[in-house]
């Protein structure tokens, strides 16, 4: 009766009430398991182990960082691109968290292996190449679980892994799904209204399944090419999600202790759990 009258009452006071189906179909976040039944994702845990290599390209020889669960077993293989900060002393963590999830992380140095400076303006085409043979040479490695890695990267990363899932066909050769942090989803180098009002081209082509973070107070320009990319995607009915978190901008994955909020910390780990579990149904 309780139950009837509360619905009645809101009825009557025009307030919607939303079924969890219906709340599936709104929203991608939307945990039906813990709304209905109080059931909490317990997230995946590893001691991890990291290591240094190196790949050829047959022009440079790229550095990598390593990181995998400390034991003797296979995990799925991710590929991880860094952004205009390079690999440095902020985002390595991030790796090491993601690989404490249970996947075996390659992560290329992409810049010191071309000897380019820390945030660079204009995009260097080589780079993709580059990455490329990152691919190769993460699923050559032995301990893999996968026989596809997928390609994990944030901001201008995110271009380089769009241009080597697409533009050097790895989708077809390798790739089982793009995951990206408020990707820039243009070419660099392409002219100002480009960068404001136009996606890169390669988004219409990319048919490997798509899940992108992105805070509330992302710049304009950045999130608006990633709010159409994802938009054109599901009009070509592509499994493309985007997940957008209130309260955080750029940099909530990385922002160190002296800057960083409580908003930024919930993101990234809510950002880093559903990355995880949208990986792995791809890498079965």
């Amino acid at each position: 009766m309780r139950g009837l009258i509360s619905l009645v009452g809101a009825c009557a006071l025009g307030l919607s009430v939303m079924s969890a189906a219906h709340a599936e179909d709104m929203h991608d976040w939307w945990d039906s398991a813990w709304w209905e039944r109080g059931e909490l994702a317990v997230p995946e845990n590893h001691k991890v182990a990291v290591t240094r290599g190196n790949y050829e390209t047959g022009e440079v020889d790229v550095p990598v960082m390593i990181a995998r669960p400390d034991d003797g077993n296979k995990y799925p293989a991710v590929l991880f691109v860094h952004g205009r900060r390079g690999l440095d002393e902020l985002i390595e963590p991030h790796v090491i968290r993601l690989a404490a999830r249970g996947f075996v992380v390659v992560a290329p140095d992409l810049y010191t292996g071309r000897f380019i400076e820390k945030f660079p303006i204009e995009h260097d085409t080589v780079l993709e190449q580059d990455l490329s043979h990152g691919v190769d040479y993460l699923l050559a490695r032995d301990d893999l679980s996968s026989d596809r890695a997928c390609i994990y990267s944030h901001t201008r990363g995110g271009y380089y892994a769009l241009k080597v899932a697409v533009t050097h066909g790895r989708q077809d050769n390798g790739l089982a799904c793009y995951v990206s942090y408020y990707p820039h989803m243009q070419d660099p180098n392409a002219p100002e209204p480009m960068q404001v009002y136009r996606y890169a081209p390669e988004v219409d082509q990319l048919s490997i399944p798509v899940l992108i973070f992105v805070g509330e107070n992302e710049q304009y320009q950045r999130k608006r090419g990633i709010e159409m990319s994802v938009t054109a995607l599901r009009n070509r009915e592509r499994n493309a999600q985007l997940v957008e978190y209130p309260g955080v901008g750029r940099g909530f994955d990385f922002r160190g202790s002296e800057v960083r909020t409580f908003a930024d910390d919930l993101a990234t780990k809510d950002a880093i759990q559903r990355a995880s579990r949208f990986m792995k149904e791809h890498l079965k």
